[in-house]
């Protein structure tokens, strides 16, 4: 019984994406209980199987406050508090100049890449504040650290979540909260492969070593670590 009152629940938002099953396989290895958020429940069924004791997997869009609180509050039934809350959802477009960006374009990556960390704020930090603290890691990207040509509304959306990072650590630092973000490079994903076949991935950054981050950062070797930005490069 003490193990499993020891036992810290993680939540993953992004949950079926190639960064989103390897964060979950990293902190299941590290003994965690998973709540694992996407869009579909089939496509959740699909990439972990069955629910388990110590697994819930719940669909919800990151867009709908209702059903991100529905969400957490499921979650919160299941296992009376979250401890750590991994913000992976995200999107990624380019190919418009900054005066070619149409508000579908605009819309789509500041709802996916920054809306969703808002959203998910909102529901799980009052229950982490109720519980006495907690660690949140959100995923920006390398690309926000300056804008790019044709890529501008993407870089934008990714600095914002830098720029959250660092608000929402000031805020909560004091109160048992550690809030950082990592900024991956390329992710080397079959997608990724299949889009740029003409690349390196052997300077690309794996899935697991991201997720190996991003426990470090959930982690308490890392109490002392609030509001960073770190960059996950891989070779490159």
């Amino acid at each position: 019984m003490q193990e499993v009152q020891e036992r810290r629940v993680v939540l993953v938002t992004g949950a079926c994406g190639n960064l989103g099953r390897a964060t979950a396989r990293c902190f299941g290895a590290r003994g965690a209980a998973l709540v694992l958020l996407d869009r579909e429940q089939a496509s959740l069924a699909q990439a972990y199987g069955e629910e388990t004791g110590d697994r819930l997997c719940v669909a919800a869009d990151l867009l709908d406050p209702q059903a991100v609180d529905a969400a957490v509050e499921e979650a919160l039934e299941r296992f009376g508090r979250i401890d750590v809350l991994c913000n992976l959802a995200g999107g990624f477009r380019m190919g418009e100049a900054v005066h070619e960006t149409s508000d579908r374009t605009w819309d789509f990556l500041f709802g996916l890449n920054a809306r969703s960390v808002l959203n998910m704020a909102r529901a799980v930090v009052p229950a982490m504040l109720a519980a006495g603290g907690g660690r949140i890691v959100n995923v920006g990207a390398g690309a926000a650290a300056r804008g790019g040509p044709r890529m501008g509304a993407y870089a934008a959306s990714k600095s914002v979540v830098a720029r959250l990072t660092e608000s929402m650590s000031a805020e909560l630092r004091g109160q048992g909260i550690n809030v950082n973000c990592v900024l991956p490079s390329i992710i080397d994903t079959p997608e990724n492969r299949k889009d740029m076949p003409s690349a390196d991935p052997s300077r690309w950054v794996s899935p697991g070593d991201v997720s190996n981050v991003i426990a470090f950062l959930a982690s308490d070797e890392a109490r002392a670590v609030h509001g960073a930005s770190v960059p996950v490069s891989g070779l490159s």
